[in-house]
């Protein structure tokens, strides 16, 4: 199980550069074997803020195989919260060194994005570095956002068949843009690798080793780039700053010794979910046998329920072994369910933006219903009514249908598929979104699709119940100038 240290609701791995490139030697195994693709993210300050305003960046992120540390202000925030991370995998030090494991393993590695001619030279520039290595392609397609890329890219890197693909797009475009095609790429490891490689293609210059150990290498930067940076660098500085210092407030209690020991019962209900009850303080010093019982759970049953009603206390590393299941679990086809979490551990997940994250119920008794249906049903199986409403001041009967928890790249094929086929019988279509948490790309363009199909068969798609977070990810793509979004059901059908 990963080794998590949570910042600002972000998961970072603990890992050393060797670990790292270890790990994704796994992840290519997998992959071949079981065609599976993984995300890995090199995360700094800026991405860490930046989530903090964008929903489906810090969902990205949260959801992400593996996190490395790209900026000593998070080596430095870990340490504070008292995990000494084994070092700072920056993407400017994680890619050569594992265009060396490839050359070295036989692995091919594709590179798409930068400006045009850079990620050829990065190529050719590591391929005289490392003899051997192999360059599965080469693309840079032009500037666009990521719901209008020219979606062509992606047969030509299925054809490649390479190991690893280096997406250079920038965050968050980068991350958006593997989330969203991730499950169409036959790719084992995708990495968003921003400006590495023009630094590889010497297109800009990179600090002294001596800058990058003392944590400075952000003021090279900045003299390089003054006028692109100075904003940026402040925001980052104050927002970053001012909320780590609230998530170090909040678990300063981690820090006192606790004469009471931790333990994580494991119980089977019904042969379909796994209940781990957990009792008293959780720390890195101490929750290794949680860690291991969860490993345990999971050998049993993917839907596992954790019960937190007799938990005191959980640090930063404890919060990173719950995400840290709960994505194994997730990954596995199941779901990790929290309840009766103690009012200061809510507040808790709440100031880190976890509290979506995780499903939580009340008490035991709900969770279990909860899963027990989950189990039976899958991630997601179609709610379909129709309601009587009016249109154009003439009664019409709508159809409506209930969205997914997750509507991301997953589920969005199955939503636009159902959809599709009732507004091919019925082209007044509303779109409940009551229980959906987490939007992504790939679901902003199923509902696009959607509603192009509904205005062409002269019907309408409405949808309702956005959250806050949902509502965000829309706005931000000026969706919401498109899409006919309503407070309820009722007004909806109106």
């Amino acid at each position: 199980m990963r080794k998590l240290v949570i910042i600002l609701g972000i998961p970072i791995d603990d890992l050393s550069m060797e670990e790292t490139l270890a790990r994704m030697e796994e992840m290519v195994e997998i992959g071949r074997l079981q065609d599976k693709s993984h995300q890995v993210v090199t995360i700094n300050a800026d991405f860490v803020v930046k989530s903090m305003k964008d929903p489906e960046l810090r969902y990205l992120l949260q959801d992400s195989d593996l996190a490395t540390a790209d900026g000593m202000p998070l080596v430095w925030g870990a340490r504070l919260l008292g995990v000494d991370l084994k070092g700072r995998i920056a993407g400017a030090d994680m890619v050569p060194a594992l265009a060396g494991r490839a050359a070295e393993k036989g692995y091919s590695i594709y590179f798409l994005g930068a400006a045009p001619g850079v990620a050829q030279r990065a190529a050719d520039v590591l391929q005289e570095r490392y003899p051997g290595l192999k360059i599965a392609g080469v693309s840079s397609p032009p500037y666009n956002p990521v719901l209008e890329m020219d979606a062509s890219v992606l047969d030509k890197i299925n054809a490649a068949q390479p190991d690893f693909l280096l997406v250079a797009f920038g965050n968050p475009k980068q991350e958006k843009w593997i989330g969203m095609y991730r499950r169409k790429l036959n790719i084992p490891v995708l990495v968003g690798v921003g400006g590495t490689l023009d630094l590889i293609a010497g297109q800009k210059k990179r600090a002294p080793v001596w800058m990058q150990r003392a944590g400075l290498e952000w003021l090279f930067r900045l003299v390089q780039e003054p006028g692109r940076l100075w904003r940026r660098y402040m925001v980052d500085l104050f927002v970053f700053g001012t909320f780590f210092a609230r998530q170090w407030w909040a678990m300063r209690r981690g820090r006192s010794p606790s004469m009471i020991l931790p333990t994580a019962d494991i119980v089977l209900v019904d042969n379909k979910t796994v209940v781990m009850n957990l009792e008293g303080p959780l720390t890195v010093e101490n929750y290794q046998p949680f860690v291991d019982a969860g490993q345990e759970a999971l050998e049993i049953m993917p839907y596992i329920l954790v019960n937190l009603s007799k938990t005191e206390f959980l640090d930063s590393a404890a919060i990173g072994a719950l995400v840290g299941l709960a994505k194994q679990a997730r990954d596995a086809g199941g779901e990790l369910t929290l309840t009766g979490v103690p009012t200061e551990i809510y507040r808790t997940l709440t100031l880190l933006r976890l509290e979506k994250f995780f499903l939580i119920k009340k008490d035991v008794k709900e969770g279990l219903s909860v899963l027990v249906k989950a189990s039976q049903n899958g991630s997601w199986s179609a709610d379909v009514r129709e309601v009587k409403g009016l249109v154009a001041n003439s009664e019409t009967e709508w159809t409506v249908v209930k969205g997914p928890r997750r509507l991301d790249a997953d589920s969005a094929p199955d939503i636009a598929d159902t959809c599709s086929s009732l507004l091919d019988r019925n082209p007044y279509l509303i779109l409940d979104l009551s229980s959906t948490i987490f939007l992504a790309s790939a679901g902003l363009a199923a509902l696009a699709q959607l509603n192009r199909q509904a205005d062409e068969q002269d019907g309408e798609l409405r949808v309702t119940n956005c959250s806050e977070d949902v509502l965000r990810v829309i706005e931000m793509v000026r969706f919401d100038q498109v899409l006919s979004l309503y407070g309820d059901l009722n007004s909806a059908m109106a």
